[in-house]
């Protein structure tokens, strides 16, 4: 596993928000992201939550693969 830190970062304003987290806290952070959009007291929003999301999943491509569920056509199992 990859120890390196990301480094993911938004200005708003006089806002700033700057995420740190490395590949095996991508969907803590994912989630943090959501938290943040979901709070009325931040200047953030669902569209800032979605791009981040998008740019963590880019530069975390084998974390995210990992957590995702496989869903199979029923053609995948014929014989």
């Amino acid at each position: 596993m990859n120890d390196d830190i990301n480094v993911l970062a938004l200005v708003k304003g006089s806002q700033r928000y700057i995420f740190l987290y490395n590949d095996s806290q991508v969907a803590e952070t994912l989630r943090t992201l959501g938290r943040y959009a979901s709070d009325p007291e931040l200047n953030f929003t669902w569209y800032d939550a979605a791009v981040l999301s998008q740019k963590v999943r880019q530069s975390s491509p084998q974390s995210v693969r990992r957590d995702r569920i496989t869903l199979h056509h029923s053609t995948d199992f014929d014989e």
